[in-house]
């Protein structure tokens, strides 16, 4: 089983990698995996699937990704977070995911069930940040490691100085490589990058893209991103949000100019969260050339 830092260095051309969530149902789970089957012909760098608060979807993120390790060409990557844990179940799940042939894992320290902003309270047997995560996930087998990175500072953090000292922090503790949260602009992303290269870490940083499909996608990148909007996005968008196909349409044209934005500037993979659906990814790698079995989209 490849790592991502292997696929990643192989590549010769722009790739892109696609995260998935764990499925709550079978409903869900025949639509999750009728994405992965259409997805994975165009061969991603890597796929992750992401891992609830608490570990609410823990099982969930154990089935899928021991059975896209065992019955699919991907490269798996499990994400896996602290809150809630003890280091003795993490070290269980950690073992689970080395039990299944998982290489690759995402250690992120988490946020408070129910409240993202609320206050953080660490399992009294568990850990306190991410960097920890990423030394006992070391400790425990020949993975490769991924950490998250802001565009635009941890929430928590006092600015983007301090939110730079923890990422590289997390990087020198032993992860791999990082994969940014959302942002509006390839600028926002390329600071970012530029921020750590400053502060000596030369660790891959892959950015995270969200297709804009629907002013629910939209509200979510918001959310996530932590930032407030640009006008000329709202500008572009909302006027919109009463006509589907016409929001759909100009929400990839957006996308599509950060992605090659992004590209022009060096960046060697996109990484795309496709809400387990597979129809706006596609479009988009097709768009920009991202995989010889699809042709470009003029």
């Amino acid at each position: 089983m490849c790592t991502v830092t292997e696929r990643l260095q192989a590549l010769t051309a722009p790739g892109f990698s696609i995260e998935f969530f764990p499925p709550r149902d079978e409903p869900d789970e025949a639509v999750l995996w009728r994405s992965i089957r259409q997805l994975e012909p165009l061969d991603p760098s890597y796929m992750s699937i992401t891992y609830g608060a608490g570990g609410s979807n823990r099982d969930g993120t154990i089935r899928s990704i021991a059975r896209v390790a065992t019955d699919t060409t991907l490269v798996p990557m499990a994400h896996l977070t602290a809150v809630g844990h003890s280091v003795a179940e993490l070290r269980q799940v950690i073992g689970h995911f080395a039990a299944v042939g998982v290489r690759n894992i995402l250690a992120l320290r988490g946020d408070p069930p129910g409240d993202p902003m609320g206050e953080w309270i660490a399992h009294p047997d568990g850990l306190n940040y991410a960097e920890e995560l990423v030394r006992l996930v070391r400790e425990l087998g020949d993975f490769c490691v991924g950490v998250a990175a802001f565009p635009y500072g941890h929430p928590r953090s006092a600015d983007l100085d301090t939110d730079t000292r923890y990422l590289v922090r997390k990087l020198r503790a032993g992860a791999d490589f990082a994969v940014a949260q959302l942002f509006f602009e390839a600028e926002d992303f390329l600071r970012l990058r530029d921020r750590a290269a400053a502060a000596g870490s030369d660790a891959p940083i892959i950015p995270g893209i969200m297709p804009l499909t629907t002013p629910r996608t939209l509200r979510k990148t918001i959310e996530l991103s932590g930032a407030t909007p640009p006008s000329w996005l709202l500008d572009r968008l909302e006027p919109l949000a009463d006509d589907p196909a016409a929001f759909r349409a100009e929400g990839l044209n957006v996308v599509t100019e950060l992605c090659e934005r992004l590209l022009a500037e060096g960046v060697p993979n996109l990484h795309f969260y496709t809400f387990n659906r597979a129809k706006a990814t596609r479009e988009l790698v097709s768009r920009l050339g991202l995989s010889p079995a699809l042709a470009p989209v003029a």
